[in-house]
Parts: C-alpha cells; structure tokens; sequence
C-alpha cells in the first residue's frame, strides 16, 4: 500500500508510475537489528524533543496537502529530516556525546541505501517491462475480447490480486483502471466501483508477498518473517478482497460495452525480461534464505542479468531488424513494417532514469524522520502506550486502520523500529492490516490517490466513502481469518 504517493501531478501518464512504484517499494528495506536505535539521552519531555515533533507534524501535514498546493512531498520532509537531526546533533555535541549521535544517523542512513538500491533495481525492471509494452498487451487482450462489465469488474479484479505480489499494488491497479476506463468510457458509476474493487484487490494482493507492497518488504528485509512465511496471509488476504467484490458485483448491470479494437505487439526481448525479473526475484530470495545475506545483493545480481541482456538487444538489433523486414514484407504485414520505423535500442539506464525521484527522497526524509525521533526516544515511548497499555491484537489492528488516513510507511517503520515483544502471528498480524487498512479510504493507499488521478471524476474520495462500511466488513474478516487460520503463531516461543 504505497500511501506515499499522495498526489500524482501528472495522473494520466501511466508511464511514470512504474518506476514511482519500484521506488516505493525500496524505501523500507531496512535491517532489523539496528532498526531500534535509541539514544542515550531521553528526549522526549524537553523542548528540542517537541520541537522536533512538531517539525514532523508540520512537515507531513504539507505531504497530505500535496495536491492542495501543489508542492512536492520530498521538499517539506527533507527539511524536516535535516532540521531534527540537526537538533539531535546540538544537544549531543553540548552533552559531550557527538560519537552516538553520528553513530544513529549513519546506521539510519545504511538503512536507506540498502533499500534505494533494491528499488531501483525493482523499479528498473518494471520500466523495461513497461517499456516493451508488455502491460499495454496485456491491456489490449482484455479490451479486444468484449466481455460483460460483471466479467470485467471479476477478471479486474482477480488479475489485481494475482499481479500484484510481483509487479506490486501500484502497478497493477494502474494498469487495471487503464483497461476499465477504456472499455466502460462515459458509465461513471462502473467505474466507480470497479476502480474500488481494484484498489482493495491489489492492496490484498500486495499483503501477502514480500514484493507486494513496502511494508512487507520492510518486515522481510527486517528478518522477522520468512519469505515463505508471508503466503500463510493468503486466505485471509483472499478474503479480504472477496467479500467487497461479491457484495458490490450485485450492484453491477451485466450488460455488455461496445466492442474496440487495440492491437498492441510486444517489443522485442519482452517475454525473456519477464524471465529474467523473476530470475531476479528469485536470486534475492536465496541470498537472504539459503545464504543468510540481504535480498538487495540478488537484485543488484539482477540488474547486471538486465545489463547483459540490454548489451545483446543492442549488438543483435541490425540483423533483427532485417529479418524482420524481410518477414513482414513478404507477407505483406504493412502494419508492423510500419512499426519497425520507429524501434529504438534498449538502453537500462533509460530505465533507471525514468524513477520518480521525488518519491525515493521523501522515503529518505521520511526513514530519517523517524529515525530522529526514534533516537530521541518517541518510538520507545509510543511503544509502551501501544502494546503495553493495549494488548498487541487491538494496537495492531488499530494502527492498520490509522494506515488509511496517516500512510503505512512510517506506521509499519515505527512498529519495527519500537520492536515490540510479539508472537510470528502478531507480526503477520500487522503485516496484513497495515497492507489492507488503506483500502478503507481512497486516499489510504497509492494505488487509489492515483486511481484518483487516472480516473478523475468517475473514481472519487466519496465514491469510495460510500463503499467503505463493506470494505470494512473485508477488513474486520480477514483480521478474524488469520486469528483463526494461524492461531498456533500467535503462541510465544
């Protein structure tokens, strides 16, 4: 749920979006034993303490304004970022302590590059698939073969939740609303709620695979749940998406649009870079399960995988390139020898340069934000309120809802950097409902602020609202489906 990307200022190019997803993804890929770092110094009742609150409140109040004033989200928590630490600084420098000041920042530092590496590689290769037109084909198949708008909402929906534990929720949902906006142009109301129904979909999707969303990412990158381990919030993740889709299906007419026609041809190499992504995938999974080391040393394996086989679509292009209008002359294809004008060379570094830079750097103002006030000692203290005062079922399914209207990133940053005492179930616990809670409103994931964008007008704030007691009854299901289902992971060992 990648609730960081509040306000897209450009929503109808869905092109951008890919690598502001990848980027999202990165973020949060922190280590879990430095995660906790509090200082020795506790400020939380000082004057400089609340300052620095205050700076971060101010600052992501301004992040939630995005779209109202139109300022970049990186701007306000990059000077926040530099404006707590720099208070931390002062008071260590003053207290004869400047070594452990620099100490946390450098650690809180390590763990963001370690998770801007990993995004762009994952960013990378979303642009390159995006680049070889492989989501507009897919998009095309489903415009050209006519189906109902019930068959649409279904088959949206389940490709939602099928795509995007690899291609994650954002992604997916923008592909997805691309292909119902097409086909149902002029009929508000179905879009409306399919769009809905996306959203829910892929955020479910995204709650079950490392690759889904950031926060799962994050709590895998962590090393408190196993790459395998996260597949136990299948069901619960299923029906969370199941039962709004059921409920609001019987609201939709099931009648057909009018018949369009899309061809869309792959470019070349597409379907061995889809090999190669999941080549990808698989190396980082085996870097941190078999050989215990950080899932970004097989993604930046990954990215030289890519690099090799760019450095051969270029060499190899010319003969292709021949072949090919030889082919298509004699069969008199006039359409795709057309095409062939207008091939350019695969260039990786294309793709990296395509990443939505101002994402990576509020994830960096954001980790460091957080960071600063977990030193100071907020996170400890917000920690004892949370599980201590409450049991760990009710603050994690509370902080689940609080996703859909703060933005998970930091929830799930601070929940690891307190490092509460739970069981595997809890851990999973707040694994799910950090990635679903958003689904609740539409601005409480990524994938619906840019659904808003993309469908403006026929997907809104209130459209979603009305929904939302359904949502809910998905939410409150699937918490219970997992209580259940995996109830011997909630056993401390």
């Amino acid at each position: 749920m990648l609730t960081t990307c509040r306000s897209p200022h450009r929503p109808r190019q869905l092109a951008r979006w890919p690598g502001m997803l990848m980027l999202a993804l990165l973020t949060m890929l922190a280590s879990g034993p430095v995660l906790a770092v509090t200082g020795e110094l506790d400020l939380t009742s000082s004057f400089v303490g609340l300052l620095a609150v205050a700076i971060f409140v101010l600052a992501y109040a301004l992040v939630m304004a995005e779209e109202k004033i139109h300022m970049r989200k990186s701007k306000p928590v990059l000077v926040a970022a530099g404006i707590i630490w720099a208070l931390i600084g002062w008071v260590y420098v003053k207290a004869g302590m400047p070594a452990e000041s620099e100490h946390a920042f450098r650690v809180t530092l390590l763990e963001f590059t370690e998770l801007m590496l990993f995004l762009l590689v994952a960013m990378t290769y979303i642009n390159a698939l995006e680049e070889r037109r492989v989501f507009d084909a897919l998009r095309s198949w489903m415009v050209r073969k006519g189906f109902s708008y019930r068959s649409l909402f279904w088959i949206t929906g389940v490709l939602a939740f099928v795509i995007s534990p690899i291609a994650d929720n954002l992604t997916t949902a923008l592909l997805m609303c691309a292909v119902v906006t097409k086909v149902a142009e002029g009929d508000k109301r179905f879009i409306n709620l399919a769009c809905i129904n996306i959203v829910v979909a892929a955020n479910a999707g995204g709650a079950f695979s490392p690759f889904g969303d950031i926060t799962t990412l994050m709590v895998w990158q962590a090393g408190i749940v196993e790459f395998y381990e996260f597949f136990e919030l299948l069901i619960p993740s299923l029906i969370n998406f199941l039962i709004p889709a059921v409920v609001m299906s019987i609201f939709i007419k099931n009648r057909k649009p009018d018949s369009l026609e899309e061809d869309v041809w792959l470019k070349r190499g597409a379907r061995r870079i889809i090999a190669l992504f999941l080549l990808t995938v698989a190396t980082a999974v085996a870097c941190h399960t078999l050989l215990h080391l950080p899932p970004v040393l097989g993604m930046m394996t990954g990215l030289g995988y890519l690099q090799f086989f760019g450095y051969f679509l270029r060499r190899t292009l010319p003969r292709s390139l021949e072949r090919k209008r030889t082919r298509y002359s004699q069969r008199g294809d006039w359409k795709k020898l057309e095409s062939l004008g207008s091939v350019v060379p695969f260039d990786v570094f294309n793709r990296v340069a395509r990443a939505e830079w101002d994402t990576l750097l509020f994830f960096y103002g954001v980790v460091m934000c957080v960071g600063g006030l977990g030193f100071m000692g907020y996170l400890g203290m917000l920690s004892d309120a949370l599980y201590t005062g409450w049991n760990a079922t009710g603050a994690n399914v509370t902080l689940g809802v609080l996703s859909a209207v703060v933005d998970n990133i930091p929830v799930m940053f601070a929940v690891l950097t307190m490092e509460p005492d739970m069981s595997h179930g809890q851990w999973l616990l707040i694994t799910l409902t950090a990635g679903v809670g958003g689904s609740l409103l539409s601005i409480g994931s990524a994938a619906g602020v840019a659904l808003m964008g993309q469908a403006r007008g026929n997907y809104t704030f209130m459209g979603h609202l009305r929904w939302s007691p359904v949502i809910a009854l998905g939410y409150i299901a699937s918490v219970l489906a997992h209580l259940w289902l995996n109830a011997e992971s909630f056993t401390v060992m």
